[in-house]
């Protein structure tokens, strides 16, 4: 039987995994479903912001900066929502999927505090291609807050969970991710 992964797990690259797709990132499991798994990854931040994507796009903080979500479909944007909102759609607490571009605007236009994150593309797995993934050593699972989503520098998030990961992994923690660079 294959394993369900909970919403709201962060995946940790080890440093055995070297897909570029993947070297050194910090994945959110967003979703878990018979024909697969969704997640985002939450360290690789762009330059692009979305205004030069989205012309009206609504005002909300955190919406000005695109992350890079993963390999698949790149050409779409998920855009996940700090604030209140219904538990049934959270990922964790307080986190969710934004629904669509008018549900972001009504958001801005009521003035509610909610801030976003954008991600273009995302990370996806078949029934069963995680769970043997993890066996093989190339992920470590803890799990996820909306400190480490919002408020964590990103760019440090995978350094950072590296050391909370023990001793034997704090030394990866300053690896390049081109270990020839070093």
């Amino acid at each position: 039987m294959e394993k369900k992964f909970v919403k709201g797990t962060l995946l940790i690259a080890m440093p055995m995994l070297n897909d570029p797709n993947f070297c050194q990132t910090v994945v959110l499991i967003c979703n878990d479903t018979p024909e697969g798994v969704l997640g985002l990854v939450l360290n690789r931040p762009t330059e692009v912001t979305v205004s030069t994507l989205i012309h009206d796009f609504p005002n909300l903080t955190g919406g000005e900066r695109i992350y890079e979500g993963g390999p698949l479909a790149k050409n779409g944007m998920l855009v996940l929502c700090r604030g209140d909102n219904d538990p049934e759609d959270n990922i964790i607490e307080n986190i969710s999927f934004a629904k669509d571009l008018e549900a972001l605007q009504q958001l801005d236009a009521n003035r509610l505090s909610t801030e976003i994150r954008c991600y273009l593309g995302y990370a996806g797995w078949k029934p069963g291609q995680l769970e043997s993934e993890i066996k093989t050593g190339a992920w470590e699972t803890v799990s996820a807050n909306a400190t480490l989503i919002f408020d964590a520098d990103s760019t440090l998030l995978w350094p950072q969970l590296m050391r909370r990961l023990g001793k034997q992994w704090a030394f990866y923690a300053t690896m390049p991710i081109d270990p020839t660079m070093n």
